[in-house]
């Protein structure tokens, strides 16, 4: 009755693998290139229990050839000497960064051995390139060539790319993503000539302080680490790279590295088989291809002393292959290794065949253990029809993995193929998808209302100006803090708190960590204290913590607000979570492992707020090959002298995807422009500050656009300015002379600066700077209002009612600057600061930045021999806005790209960004449109020229794009059909306003049709 019982549950089992799986031969030999679509299936066991028979399970035939692709391995098999046959075993070690003498060594072991693969470890993809098309020539039958790239590449090349750690692939939601990686590292073998990747790690790290395996596994989750290791294995194996699941038959709970010692796993039958089994399981029943052994004891299969799974029988042959149906390459772990054992490395190779290993992987002194399976074929230890085996099943894998037709290695634009944008691309989306918070209490994150919240970073164990605190940067002013030694002591803390200003944020982040418990994983008792004396003195803290899940340990019942686990400290992942702070990216990720109260599988949601966010032009539909011809324009501008330096920002759908600075601030200096360079913005001013104040005021109530100017300034009210309405301002329509007003000229008398105004240095009565070294008396500014107020209407006349044609002048806009402060009973820059600037997170735009922000660097402007005698630098280059003391509503402001983007991005969003409405939504497509029959203009913006003439803008830009330029080289233009932002600063005035060179080579235009030909 027993063995009908275990019969038809055999039966049963059978046909629900069939079932479920779909296993013929045909639809298992198109599995490899189907779609991913991961699965979950459940399984039976597959271990040897007490009193119970073995359950096997049906083969799947991964190696199966048809017909006529068997007959290439027939074909070269028979062509086989036996010492050709044994030298297929061996995958030896090489390197590409040693001499020649251990090249010549290699290439005698392919040569007079006839060794089967190489597997390449440290060197350069170059020099590994070379040395494969080398070795590959040198063989009688072409090489299996293989990489230990668990997380790409780099995790044995120099110039790779290197992709997250699996724990930190663990955390990710999605498979799919784990799959596309698969998939790329696949086409990068693919590119280099290998044809196995030793990965996917599907161990699960249900020890804590496993010192070998940790981040190198998905998690202690089995569900989770067999989801991820399946996608990562059908992404290689779709592009024909062979795919390893190691270490069999699990690595997950050893507490001792088995490249030094031999780990005991003592794991029950049970435990082994529902948990440690399951990852290898569920590949083996897909398509999985390779599987390494472990140099593991695992006394519940074979409890022979001290024996590794690796030269088990009971392990590789009767619970590997026989129980789990396993038909494609078996490969040892490294032979060299001490966990394997003491004995000679003959016998070792030899014991690691007959256990039914496929492939010996690392294995020492070659030539002794050919002539010792020769000789054990002799004597009978071993079999010649297994060797053939072996050797077909070789043979097969050869072929599928393409060497049929063997091809070398195009080296050229190598380093190009294996780094894509792409690849890039996808390397930060894994790691925006894996950042997981833990704790946040209150809805801290992401971080909001700029205007109030005053953040420092402090770096613990990182570098000052690291990427990570450059990028928090990005989304508002940070006072930041470095210690790159761990603080030891409570002097230390001391020391910290003096620089932390007004800070009432500070997030705090954690470098250089440990995996390892028994060192606190690398956190100081003062590092970890500063938490709780932060939160004493009143302060909201954030933790980041740059390292392994098991790495917040210390901070569990933590007294922060909030938590985030980053896994990892590359420049990559410190560039996404101020993403993640801030809110221009959302919060995905999950627990890999359980760490005190937060669970396996936790982690808290956050929604993006409409922030900027920082990624790759392929991230949006761009081409960043396209896109590099900016540097061919910019290059040849800067040596055409057009302008000493410039910056060129481009943002499309919500995102910053080029911000990239050129050239030095002066032709004769050698001092670099970066990204934090300020740019005297000229008439910018008009479209990011005063416009951005009237929009605001006019959907308060405060300005009606249609009302009389003369409403609000009533100095208008009895000359020939009485008609003119704020509207006609914003057009340009309100008669207003062009070019440079009669009040710089009155300013200023032939023989010099006129008497009385100006003083070299600033005393009570001359407190308006108008240069370096030169003050006006206060009374000026009044003075040149009365000049404007005054000064006769001479624009073209529009039709016979008196209306003004259209006639751009800089008055309109110191008028609307005057309406603004009257309505808001402020001066125009506090009214921005408030509302505008500091809500949106902008730290570098102002007036005056040689007196307001001494410690900003900006860009040179003129050396003014006309008025101010003096080189400018800091100091506005506008001669009325000087005479106004720096402030004026057509020029003055100073900034750069990355902050400017913000306004522009807010326009373009309808008036909302980062969490916050600053406009109602109706309010800037008011401003934007074609606002008049007599110009192209909108209500302050500027509009594509209808002849297609511009040298500033591309012919592309849509009919419903806008923006504006400035004097001094600048132009910002934003294309709602393309949901495009484009930024040029430059100071092309340095050293004389004369230089015309930007315009007559339409350099912005050029760059501007760069970006749309990107897309």
């Amino acid at each position: 009755m027993r063995i009908k019982v275990v019969f038809l549950a055999s039966a049963l089992l059978v046909l629900g693998l069939l079932t479920s799986f779909g296993w013929t031969r045909g639809i298992l030999k198109t599995s490899l290139l189907t779609t991913f679509a991961p699965v979950d299936r459940a399984e039976k066991s597959v271990v040897k229990r007490k009193k119970a028979n073995p359950i096997r399970v049906r083969p799947v035939e991964v190696l199966a050839l048809a017909p006529q692709e068997q007959r290439w391995v027939d074909s070269v098999f028979a062509t086989l000497t036996q010492e050709q046959k044994i030298g297929q075993f061996f995958m030896v070690a090489t390197f590409s960064n040693q001499d020649e003498a251990h090249y010549q060594y290699i290439e005698t072991l392919v040569r007079h051995y006839h060794i089967g693969g190489l597997i390449f470890f440290q060197g350069g993809p170059h020099r590994q390139a070379m040395l494969t098309n080398r070795y590959q020539a040198a063989a009688s039958v072409p090489l299996l060539v293989g990489i230990d790239g668990e997380w790409g590449l780099a995790m044995r090349l120099d110039s790779a790319m290197e992709y997250p750690k699996q724990m930190t692939l663990g955390a990710i939601r999605d498979e799919k993503l784990v799959y596309r990686m698969g998939q790329e590292i696949g086409r990068q073998c693919q590119r280099l000539g290998i044809h196995i990747n030793f990965a996917p790690v599907s161990d699960i790290n249900s020890n804590p302080s496993n010192p070998v395996i940790g981040n190198r596994s998905f998690g202690e989750s089995k569900e989770n680490v067999a989801d991820k290791a399946l996608a990562y294995m059908k992404g290689l194996q779709h592009k024909r790279i062979i795919a390893t699941a190691k270490h069999f038959p699990g690595h997950g709970d050893a507490n001792v590295d088995s490249h030094v010692s031999l780990p005991v796993i003592s794991r029950s039958v049970e435990q082994l088989r529902d948990v440690d089994l399951y990852p290898f399981r569920r590949l083996i029943a897909d398509s999985l291809m390779g599987v390494v052994t472990g140099h593991l004891h695992v006394p519940v299969v074979d409890n022979t002393p001290r024996l590794a799974a690796t030269l088990s029988e009971k392990v590789v042959t009767e619970l590997l292959k026989k129980e789990l149906g396993f038909r494609g390459l078996v490969f040892t772990d490294a032979l060299n290794m001490g966990g394997v054992g003491r004995l000679p490395s003959e016998e070792i190779n030899l014991r690691a065949l007959t256990a039914g290993n496929d492939i010996l992987l690392y294995p020492e002194n070659v030539p002794d253990a050919v002539h010792r399976i020769a000789d054990a074929v002799k004597n009978g230890e071993i079999t010649q029809s297994l060797i053939d085996e072996k050797v077909k099943k070789i043979l097969r894998a050869k072929y599928w993995a393409g060497l049929n037709r063997y091809q070398p290695i195009a080296l050229e634009n190598l380093d190009r193929d294996l780094n894509s944008p792409e690849a890039r691309l996808l390397k930060q989306e894994l790691c925006e998808q894996a950042v997981t918070i833990v704790k946040n209490k209150g809805n801290l994150l992401p971080l909001g209302s700029l205007d109030t919240t005053r953040v420092a970073a402090i770096a613990i164990g990182g570098e000052f100006g690291s990427v990570f605190q450059k990028s928090l940067n990005n989304y508002a002013p940070v006072r930041t803090i470095a210690l790159n030694e761990k603080p030891q002591s409570e002097a230390a803390l001391e020391e910290i708190f003096g620089q932390l200003g007004d800070a009432n944020t500070v997030v705090i982040s954690y470098h250089r960590l440990s995996p390892s418990a028994r060192w606190n994983y690398g956190i100081t008792k003062p590092s970890l204290d500063l938490v709780a004396r932060l939160k004493q003195r009143g302060l909201k803290v954030v933790v980041a913590a740059f390292g392994p899940a098991y790495a917040l340990r210390p901070f569990v019942g933590t007294s922060a607000d909030a938590v985030l686990c980053a896994y990892e400290d590359g420049e990559d992942m410190q560039r996404v979570v101020p993403q993640v702070l801030f809110g221009s990216i959302p919060s995905k990720g999950m627990m890999p492992v359980t760490v005190g109260d937060w669970r396996l599988g936790y982690g808290l949601f956050t929604a993006p707020n409409g922030r900027l966010a920082h990624s790759l032009p392929e991230s949006v539909g761009m081409r960043s090959v396209q896109l590099k011809q900016i540097d061919d324009i910019v290059q040849k501008a800067l040596k055409d002298r057009a302008f000493p330096g410039c910056q060129v920002l481009v943002a499309r759908k919500g995102k910053v995807v080029f911000d990239k600075s050129y050239g030095t601030l002066s032709y004769n200096g050698y001092e670099r422009v970066t990204n934090e360079t300020l740019y005297d913005l000229a008439s910018l001013t008009k479209v990011l500050g005063t416009l951005q104040a009237v929009m605001l005021l006019n959907e308060r109530g405060a300005i009606d656009l249609n009302q009389k100017v003369a409403y609000y300034l009533p100095e208008f009210g009895s000359n020939s300015k009485r008609n003119m309405t704020v509207s006609d301002l914003l057009l340009h329509q309100a008669g207003f002379p062009a070019g440079l007003p009669r009040a710089v000229e009155r300013a200023k008398v032939t023989s010099g600066l006129r008497s009385g105004f100006y003083k070299a240095s600033r005393d009570s009565s001359h407190t308006l700077q108008v240069g370096p070294t030169l003050f006006a008396h206060t009374s000026l500014k009044d003075s040149v209002w009365n000049w404007i107020v005054n000064t006769p209407l001479t624009g073209p006349k529009a039709d016979e009612d008196g209306k003004f044609g259209y006639l751009y002048s800089d008055l309109s806009f110191v008028s609307l600057q005057r309406i603004v402060e009257r309505v808001t009973g402020q001066p125009i820059d506090l009214f921005l600061e408030e509302n505008l600037f500091k809500p949106l997170g902008i730290g570098t735009m102002t007036f005056n930045p040689a007196q307001r922000r001494p410690t900003f660097r900006a860009a040179p402007t003129e050396n003014d021999t006309w008025f101010r005698n003096a080189l400018l630098q800091g100091t506005v280059h506008d001669q009325l806005a000087a005479l106004q003391g720096g402030i004026s509503g057509h020029a003055g402001l100073f900034g750069t790209a990355g902050d400017i983007v913000k306004i522009l991005q807010m326009n373009l969003q309808k008036g909302q960004f980062g969490g916050r409405r600053f406009m109602l939504p109706g309010t800037v497509p008011l401003y934007v449109r074609n606002a008049s029959d007599r110009s192209h203009r909108g209500l302050g913006w500027d509009k594509p020229d209808p002849s297609g003439n511009s040298s500033y803008i591309s012919p592309q830009a849509s009919v419903r794009s806008f923006g504006h330029t400035g004097f001094t080289g600048n132009v910002v233009w934003v294309d709602p059909d393309y949901d495009l932002v484009f930024v040029f600063l430059s100071n092309r005035v340095h050293p004389s306003a004369g230089n015309t060179i930007i315009n007559s080579q339409k350099i912005r235009r050029q760059i501007h049709e760069a970006i749309y030909k990107s897309m």
